[in-house]
């Protein structure tokens, strides 16, 4: 794991050595926790999510990966590396920074939520390891920046209201 200069964003390895690089932020109107950022967004996540991880849990099941089941939607008030949100491991957190991973044979997953002033940011960085990661990550590439940007308007709606 590693940082990006100036922030508290942390990612698995150099942009350049990754498989997948995304970063989206958005303003809010208060200081949050990056906790309380993941609490907001979980509580209700998106229908389409639900079925999509469905699929992912059945396609993947034939070649030999786990089922993650998806997101439970469940609060947590505190969390310290080595706990479990879901199916990430918190790999890292402080008061500004949450750092998830999710590891098996055919990729890495680091999903980091950083917070500074009013600003929430989701970094995700991807490495494969096979041609079933890579082909993984076609679909789930191009919708990714679809569920994170609806996730961040959630947020930010829910914190306007």
């Amino acid at each position: 794991m590693i940082s990006l200069p100036d922030s508290n964003i942390r990612i698995l390895e150099p942009v350049s050595d990754l498989s997948y690089f995304d970063t989206q932020s958005v303003e809010v109107a208060r200081e949050i926790s990056p906790l309380e950022a993941w609490n907001i967004i979980m509580t209700e996540p998106q229908p389409l999510l639900r079925f999509a991880f469905q699929v992912r849990d059945t396609v993947s099941s034939w070649f030999g990966v786990k089922k993650i089941g998806g997101f439970s939607g469940r609060q947590t008030q505190q969390v310290v590396a080595g706990d479990k949100l879901d199916f990430f491991l918190v790999e890292y957190v402080d008061e500004h920074t949450l750092v998830l991973t999710e590891r098996d044979r055919h990729l890495h997953v680091m999903t980091c939520i950083s917070t500074e002033g009013h600003s929430v940011a989701v970094t995700s960085s991807v490495r494969v390891h096979n041609l079933f990661g890579t082909l993984y990550m076609i679909p789930v590439g191009i919708a990714h920046k679809w569920i994170v940007r609806g996730m961040l308007k959630h947020l930010r709606q829910t914190l306007a209201a």
